[in-house]
């Protein structure tokens, strides 16, 4: 029974394998393997700068900022999609009170909401062309006057992503 179900299981897997490549992020031809998350990278939202780290690959978008204790002032985590969507978030094992703002392709802030500590209730978005969400400090957009319709610097982002080992223009970003 066992020699049945394995070579179904086995091509499921690798059909799941083939479609995950697809939509991760892409390196820069040439480049050396991606550099990690750690890295604080430049970034500018509204004209205000900030320090942050690039969520690209899917694995550290699932962990995003689970089991920190800290994040400085004016340090966050940006999450870069390789295509426009929906955003859903939520706070599993995350220790940090938040704000997430989602951003559109052209890099302009939409929406804000903020995150309590361990709540694991999705913050959704109401746009489905989303391309980067910001988690930043509790109450940081508003203290800062950061509100919808603000830009993140563009280059700053492709030289972040560019920082980081990956090809801007093949995550879909010009």
């Amino acid at each position: 029974m066992k020699s049945l179900f394995l070579p179904a299981i086995l091509a499921a897997f690798l059909l799941l394998s083939a479609c995950l490549e697809e939509t991760q992020p892409v390196p820069s031809p040439g480049s050396e393997a991606p550099k990690p998350l750690q890295t604080w990278l430049p970034l500018t939202i509204g004209g205000v700068p900030i320090e942050a780290q690039f969520a690209i690959e899917p694995r550290e978008q699932s962990k995003g900022l689970m089991d920190r204790d800290h994040l400085a002032e004016n340090h966050g985590m940006l999450f870069v999609f390789p295509k426009p969507q929906p955003m859903s978030f939520w706070m599993r094992r995350t220790r940090i009170p938040l704000d997430i703002g989602y951003f559109t392709p052209d890099g302009i802030l939409r929406e804000v909401y903020q995150m309590e500590p361990f709540d694991e209730t999705s913050v959704t978005s109401t746009r489905r062309d989303l391309q980067y969400a910001l988690e930043m400090n509790q109450g940081w957009f508003a203290t800062q006057g950061v509100k919808p319709g603000a830009k993140l610097d563009m280059e700053q982002l492709k030289a972040g992503l560019l920082a980081r080992g990956y090809d801007p223009a093949r995550m879909g970003i010009r």
